[in-house]
């Protein structure tokens, strides 16, 4: 079975890449779906992110690497998968996480959302949290992989 795992991993996170790994342990093939959206400003362009998750995931088999935007039904339709991954770090993700797999259900019922939690030590991590220790120049390097610690050091240097 292959699955989706979209998001803006802007940047990828050790907490994205434990969802990753894991998700590969349980299904055939994980495409990672980075979200292009227009209208928010990344810290690095997708194909930064795709080469980011690249280096992160080299000798996990079972990974595709990929780009939409627009809705994520749309992706998961274009990618024939009938499953997308969500990811849940606290309590407090799973109220909008469920938001967006009903939303999902609503636009195409053929699709089903699993949710996975991320392991407890990177609980604290999101994206926003690690941009802004980098901006301050704290070290990173227990939150990303390290070229992604590198990329951030780079663009807030």
């Amino acid at each position: 079975m292959k699955v989706l795992y979209p998001g803006s991993f802007d940047p990828l996170t050790l907490g994205h890449l434990d969802l990753i790994k894991r998700s590969c342990d349980l299904f055939g093939l994980v495409i990672i779906a980075i979200l292009e959206n227009p209208a928010k400003e990344s810290t690095f362009s997708v194909e930064k992110r795709m080469d980011q998750i690249h280096q992160a995931t080299l000798g996990i088999d079972n990974v595709e690497i990929t780009s939409f935007s627009g809705l994520t039904v749309d992706c998961a339709r274009k990618n024939n998968v009938d499953v997308i991954i969500r990811g849940l770090r606290a309590m407090s993700d799973f109220e909008y996480e469920l938001q967006v797999a009903h939303t999902n259900r609503s636009l195409d019922s053929d699709f089903e959302t699993i949710f996975l939690a991320t392991e407890t030590h990177y609980s604290f991590l999101s994206s926003s949290l690690v941009k802004e220790v980098a901006r301050f120049g704290g070290n990173v390097n227990h939150m990303v992989p390290h070229s992604v610690a590198r990329d951030l050091k780079s663009f807030f240097t």
